[in-house]
């Protein structure tokens, strides 16, 4: 009776502070796949739902440039997810989307990673699934709020243990049986007192091999899976690292720690971000690259020594990958690309998103900045800079931003790829002993389906005195497995009706392999089914039924094994 009555007068509050009534059944906080994949699941559940966005853009990722979906095994991917991948090959079916190359140029050679017959497609331009989730939102009863950022100082009320309200900055606020955190950043999980941690654990913590710092060259033989850490996306040997070369007593050069840390031990260092730039070489819709106003041509040392450091020709620089350009350009439709970080120096800033997590919002924009004026400064380095090869700086010449892509006049998109920022504590934790089932949840929501996968955390000097990469692992090989529904819900006494979709309760190194798109929109519909039977049956988000959970999972399509 005590809850009801607060509910009530918290109503009644906000529905004439704003004006007009806030209160819905499920509340979403932020508008990333898993949120949008969340929000269509509770409209079809019946449930008053709304979505906040805090910038005014809906997809996240998805949306903000990662076109080459990380898949690991389609047939992992139901529901939702894969209805989102079948509405992008339906756009692609109309020939007016195809404005700067002729469809059938496109899917020759299998680019669309689309078998004969298969009703997905699993590349595509951010505008493509910015249209898609569009027309998929605007099928449903969903209240969309863009530009609204939560009060992460005062704005979650709990009363005995759960959330009554969220407040934004900007002082509207929303009620809500069940809350739903879909960042990338887990603020509102943060803000509600659930247990978190952010950067790597030590590999004692949860017995296993491929946490914390990863600076052998042959770390850890499972079964038929090597993990060659130190060797992907790596310097050529004999790169020096100080600003004099030869001369330690003339400093480091940026970004560069004097040790890595001892191996398999944990820290609070962050896997490295960039943006997933979509390029062209269309001639009418390509923006060359720009150089930023605050370029440091320090910054790029590292480049430039990486490249004088070959003894051979361009084409033979790497051990591994033949490649003019430092960086994978995924073709995507219409003469776009989706293009990510690849070898030693390159998309990836390491060493400069530590502080992110738990960073403020301006902070946070500052680091955001910094990564673009990074980036910029390195595609304008790679196309002008006369310490580039010739053969570089004509193939990287060719390229540019998207001209009709983003917001932004320079073309490039406001999301920065978060690859890991906070993850939750629960009553269960995804380790690496899920990921190769030696321990396999019996409450699955969804399937997770790519390897184990880090990028790089930090540059050091190693014993011979050159620099090295640390933090990258590439662990393939196993089967989908299940993700627990408790590993997405806290623990009973901090909260009992919030679930957590993005910042879901995992390891390090099992996050690596959870953390892809697909599998955020499978947790993000589970969540809101989860959500709509504990508001049918008045219970917390920790006591639905499993059983009545997974009937309604399958009935809508997912896939749980």
């Amino acid at each position: 009776m005590t809850r009801l009555l607060n509910f009530l007068l918290l109503f009644t509050l906000v529905h004439f502070a704003n004006g007009q009534s806030n209160n819905y059944d499920i509340v979403i906080y932020g508008g990333t796949s898993a949120g949008v994949a969340a929000a269509i699941q509770s409209s079809r559940m019946g449930k008053s739902v709304v979505l906040i966005e805090p910038t005014n853009r809906v997809g996240g990722l998805t949306t903000g440039g990662l076109g080459a979906t990380d898949i690991g095994n389609k047939q992992a991917i139901g529901g939702i997810s894969r209805e989102f991948y079948e509405n992008i090959k339906k756009y692609y079916d109309v020939p007016e989307n195809w404005k700067w190359e002729h469809k059938s140029d496109y899917m020759v050679g299998k680019q669309s990673r689309t078998e004969e017959g298969e009703a997905t497609m699993w590349t595509f331009e951010p505008s493509a699934a910015l249209s898609v989730y569009k027309a998929m939102i605007d099928k449903e009863n969903i209240k969309l709020v863009y530009k609204e950022r939560l009060n992460r100082e005062s704005g979650v009320k709990k009363v005995d243990g759960q959330i009554q309200s969220i407040t934004m900055e900007s002082g509207k606020t929303f009620i809500g049986k069940v809350f739903i955190d879909a960042t990338y950043e887990g603020d509102l999980m943060a803000s509600s007192g659930v247990s978190y941690t952010y950067g790597r654990e030590a590999n004692e913590l949860y017995g296993e091999t491929l946490n914390g710092v990863q600076a052998n060259y042959l770390n850890s033989t499972l079964g038929n899976r090597v993990s060659k850490n130190a060797i992907h996306h790596n310097f050529l040997p004999r790169v020096d690292p100080y600003v004099i070369k030869g001369d330690p007593t003339s400093g480091l050069l940026p970004n560069i720690n004097e040790k890595p840390g001892q191996e398999g031990e944990g820290d609070k260092k962050i896997q490295a971000y960039c943006f997933r730039m979509c390029l062209t070489d269309h001639p009418e819709n390509r923006i060359p690259f720009q150089k930023p106003t605050n370029y440091d041509e320090v910054n790029y040392e590292l480049l430039f020594r990486n490249y004088e450091a070959r003894k051979g020709p361009i084409s033979e620089m790497y051990t591994y990958g033949i490649s003019l350009l430092p960086w994978i350009n995924t073709k995507m439709p219409n003469r776009k690309t989706d293009t990510n970080n690849k070898f030693g120096f390159s998309t990836d800033y390491i060493g400069k998103n530590y502080d992110y997590p738990e960073a403020s919002y301006a902070e946070r924009e500052k680091i955001i900045e910094d990564h673009r004026n990074y980036q910029m400064g390195l595609m304008w380095t790679l196309a002008n800079h006369p310490r580039i090869p010739a053969e570089v700086r004509e193939e990287a010449s060719k390229w540019g931003t998207a001209k009709d892509e983003f917001e932004r006049v320079d073309g490039w998109q406001q999301q920065l790829y978060i690859r890991e920022a906070r993850r939750m504590i629960s009553d269960y934790v995804m380790t690496q002993h899920n990921c190769e089932a030696i321990i396999v949840a019996e409450d699955a929501i969804g399937m997770a389906a790519y390897g184990m996968d880090s990028h790089h955390v930090q540059r050091y000097v190693d014993a011979n005195g050159y620099v090295q990469n640390e933090g990258n692992v590439e662990a393939h090989g196993f089967k989908p497995y299940p993700i627990s529904y408790r590993s997405i819900v806290p623990k009973k006494e901090e909260c009992e009706n919030l679930i957590v979709l993005v910042c879901v309760s995992a390891s390090h190194i099992a996050f690596g392999s959870i953390r892809m798109e697909p599998v955020f929109m499978v947790l993000g519909q589970s969540a809101a089914t989860a959500a709509a039977l504990a508001i049918d049956g008045n219970t917390n988000v920790q006591e639905v039924s499993y059983s009545s959970l997974k009937e309604q999972l399958l009935n809508d399509g997912q896939r749980l094994k």
